[in-house]
């Protein structure tokens, strides 16, 4: 329908065409004489039209043309014999007006501007102010600064900008999870039983600060140096009905309070080199750094000590990493990156690449390949609260060195009305210590993910569903059960699903190590997603979901969640607690959240959310608690303020 206005004056100007179709115009390459036949040809057309009035349009005896047809034809072109009305006479009634000067009063060569960043203020018509970030601001890097006004900065030449940002983020997480009683000093007389109360309460503070001094205008290219550093500080408080929770002294009590200031950006990024007139480029970025593996977050994603070369080609359809990490250690009760330690013996290399538009039209395909080299068998950590982490408290309480490779692919996208994101990942490598059986055992797993969804105007509706390879037999020489480096998946509801944002401990079956890990979604046995190691003797995972997103209003978004999990295999898990058999059930986690902006940006965003696991076969024979409830909650407010 957007072309047929563009094949009107054909019509118009051509005959009725027969059976074989019409006739084509004369191309302006052609040879003389093609021409003259054509130029034949249209006075023949012109002249036919004269002795048939009925086949023009407008013609006396013809039909009516639509009113609209003379708007619809392109500018300059007209219909044989229209005569449109000529527009209103243009007058001028300016007493007073002073005349413009003439071109000789200006000089020939171009006038410049002092600083064409600042035109629009020196007008008059926007004044900067340091409390407004939505309007043109220099410490938001809308304009660069001046060098002479910080002549301290070690800067030289123009076009340096400087961007200021800082976030609030509060949380308060009422909860109820399994938890064990306090052996040596229980809460309460007469609390003999394994497992005790199960609520709790956490909060949580974050302030992020973070500056960034970029040279280079970066709308339209990379920058050329950008200098960044992001500091964070976390005040936390935790209160549980059982002793021993927090502390490893049962005499510490059951609430804590702890800070901790942690630096989460410091790096340095320079723009190498364009590799095209269309800005493609390869640049270097050194220092702590943001970097996520796939898309959904499901093999690594942090802020580490980093050494990255990425770029990309052909218009931005290819694009790359190679990333070498070295791991810091975590502050334990924040989860911040803690520079007063050594970095841990844990290093990995990343080298993955994206092709938009492939296999299909709309999809990006990833392939990725990663290495996880591990020394750390002879290295003991006890935490900030006196539990052990590395070696973890499983099995025969021994150190652990590993190398581990992942080979993964995946894609993400559009198919028609449909959105995809599907990952696979196979782990290989060796293990020097199997925690079973004290001898070296190879690493045999694989993991798959995907979500399906659909948008219908104002709702998505999603299908998820999660695969990660549990160990059938801890006593042999293989290890089966798939483990992530560092995991934090925005999958099947995430941090507002119970099992990713809590994490279960394995009561009776190890000490001070977890079933899953916090914002995570694989059953690993680990000690600490943090501070421990890899496990890949672990029972594994399944998960079918589905959920739907609902945008009510443009601020307003609600969603809800319903996921079904299993263990893959629990024979890790009867060697742990020496029962004869558990079912692989754990139950189901259903989830809703509200998420609230009220300025319809990301300044600021409200949301409540609320889960609850329904426990299964499998998790209840794990698993009671003193007050006999039969399920578990998990509700999160969450307030994020952005500067």
């Amino acid at each position: 329908m957007a072309y047929w206005p563009l094949a009107l004056p054909l019509l118009f100007a051509q005959p009725a065409s027969d059976a074989a179709g019409m006739a084509e115009a004369p191309s302006a390459d052609a040879p003389p004489a093609q021409q003259q036949d054509g130029e034949e040809a249209e006075a023949q057309t012109e002249a036919d039209a004269s002795a048939d009035p009925e086949n023009i349009i407008g013609r006396p005896g013809t039909p009516e043309a639509p009113e609209d047809i003379e708007d619809e034809l392109l500018d300059g072109r007209r219909r044989p014999g229209a005569q449109p009305d000529l527009p209103d006479q243009v007058t001028q009634d300016n007493p007073g007006a002073v005349r413009a000067p003439p071109p000789e009063a200006f000089p020939a060569e171009k006038v410049s501007i002092p600083d064409r960043w600042r035109l629009i203020q020196t007008l008059g018509l926007v004044k900067e102010n340091f409390f407004d970030p939505y309007h043109q601001n220099t410490y938001k890097g809308d304009r660069p600064i001046n060098p002479a006004k910080v002549p301290w900065l070690p800067i030289k030449g123009d076009d340096w900008f400087f961007s200021l940002n800082a976030v609030s983020d509060t949380v308060i997480e009422p909860r109820s999870i399994p938890l064990p009683v306090g052996i040596q000093y229980p809460a309460r007389p007469g609390s003999n039983d394994v497992f005790g109360r199960p609520t709790s309460l956490i909060a949580s503070q974050t302030f992020l600060v973070g500056a960034a001094l970029i040279k280079g205008n970066t709308a339209y290219k990379p920058p050329d140096v950008e200098w960044r550093l992001a500091l964070a500080y976390n005040m936390n408080y935790v209160e549980v009905p059982e002793k021993r929770i927090l502390y490893v002294e049962p005499t510490k009590g059951r609430t804590r309070f702890d800070q901790f200031l942690g630096v989460q950006e410091a790096f340095l990024d320079y723009h190498v080199r364009n590799t095209s007139d269309r800005y493609d480029f390869e640049s270097l970025r050194v220092g702590i750094q943001p970097f996520q593996a796939d898309f959904r977050g499901f093999l690594f994603q942090d802020n580490q000590l980093s050494f990255r070369f990425f770029g990309n080609r052909d218009n931005n359809r290819f694009a790359y990493n190679l990333v070498l990490l070295w791991r810091l250690e975590k502050d334990t009760n924040s989860g911040l990156n803690d520079i007063t330690n050594a970095p841990r013996d844990d290093w990995t290399f990343i080298a993955n690449l994206y092709r938009q538009d492939f296999p299909l039209v709309g999809l990006t395909s990833e392939v990725i390949a990663a290495v996880n080299i591990n020394r750390e068998a002879d290295d003991i950590k006890i935490d900030d609260n006196g539990f052990p982490v590395r070696p973890a408290l499983i099995g025969n309480l021994e150190g652990r060195d590993y190398d581990v490779a992942y080979l993964g692919y995946g894609v993400d996208g559009r198919l028609d009305r449909l959105n995809l994101t599907a990952f696979g990942y196979l782990a290989l490598g060796k293990d020097k210590n199997n925690v079973f059986t004290g001898k070296p055992a190879d690493i045999r797993a694989w993991f798959g993910a995907a979500e399906l969804s659909y948008d219908r105007n104002w709702m998505r509706f999603r299908l998820s569903a999660l695969y990660a390879s549990g160990d059938d037999d801890p006593f042999d020489n293989t290890e089966k059960g798939f483990d992530a480096i560092f995991e934090n998946p925005i999958f099947a509801g995430a941090d507002t699903s119970y099992w990713i944002r809590q994490p279960v401990p394995f009561i009776g079956g190890g000490r001070a190590i977890s079933i899953n890990s916090r914002n995570g979604i694989l059953n690993n046995l680990r000690s600490s997603k943090e501070q421990g190691q890899s496990n890949f003797n672990n029972p594994g995972t399944i998960l079918l979901g589905a959920g739907a997103d609902f945008d009510l209003t443009p601020e307003l978004r609600v969603s809800t969640n319903a996921n079904h999990l299993w263990f893959d295999n629990t024979k890790v898990l009867q060697t742990l607690r020496s029962e004869g058999t558990i079912p692989k059930d754990i139950g189901w986690d259903i989830s809703t959240a509200a998420t609230w902006r009220p300025k319809a940006n990301q300044n600021i965003v409200l949301r409540l959310s609320g889960a609850m696991l329904v426990p299964g076969d499998g998790f209840n024979d794990l698993f009671t608690n003193f007050d006999g409830d039969e399920n578990y909650y998990s509700i999160l407010g969450n307030i994020v303020l952005t500067y």
